[in-house]
């Protein structure tokens, strides 16, 4: 019996060029991360996937844009017909639910680390592209709940800190985890 393939179009090859960009930059960092390894993990040829991005930074670039993009659609999707603390408090469920998918976590802690040593390698265009971005999740989100400076800092740093804590794998009964709320089975 013949064995048919499924041809996928340049723009779902591309997704999935993506995605699998998320999954090596989110183990290995910008610096470990070979374009090789995003190709095979695909089932591409490396000048394959060079035809669908121009450069491993347009790949991280992709890979940090569809990181953000998920987190900011998460708190859109989450605190709509919401205002104030009640939409922060269902953007904060939401995200506890994002992290809690390892490789999405860990993209983000590489899209910050990454950032520093590819500027540091002289690749400013890697921060600056990652600042961009950055900048437009923290408006969408404080303009959606309206948020002051002070309460888009607070929540941004609670953020930062259940990457920490979530990173390190401390269990949701350690005692630092006090002080969240996770009431409704966050």
């Amino acid at each position: 019996m013949a064995k048919t393939s499924i041809r996928m179009s340049a723009e779902e090859r591309r997704e999935s060029v993506i995605r699998a960009s998320m999954i090596e930059f989110a183990q290995r960092g910008y610096n470990g991360t070979s374009t090789q390894a995003i190709a095979t993990r695909v089932g591409v040829s490396q000048p394959y996937l060079f035809r669908l991005f121009p450069s491993k930074r347009a790949l991280f670039e992709a890979a940090v844009r569809r990181c953000m993009e998920e987190v900011r659609d998460a708190f859109l999707e989450a605190s709509d017909g919401l205002e104030g603390e009640a939409a922060r408090d269902a953007m904060g469920h939401a995200y506890l639910d994002l992290v809690a998918d390892r490789s999405r976590l860990m993209m983000q802690m590489q899209m910050y680390v990454s950032t520093a040593a590819a500027e540091a390698a002289g690749e400013v265009e890697v921060g600056e592209a990652v600042r961009e971005l950055w900048t437009e999740l923290w408006d969408s989100v404080t303009a959606r709940a309206g948020m002051s400076p002070e309460e888009a800092r607070d929540f941004f740093a609670q953020g930062m800190l259940i990457n920490a804590m979530v990173a390190m794998g401390f269990p949701p009964e350690h005692r630092l985890w006090q002080g969240f709320n996770f009431e409704d089975g966050c």
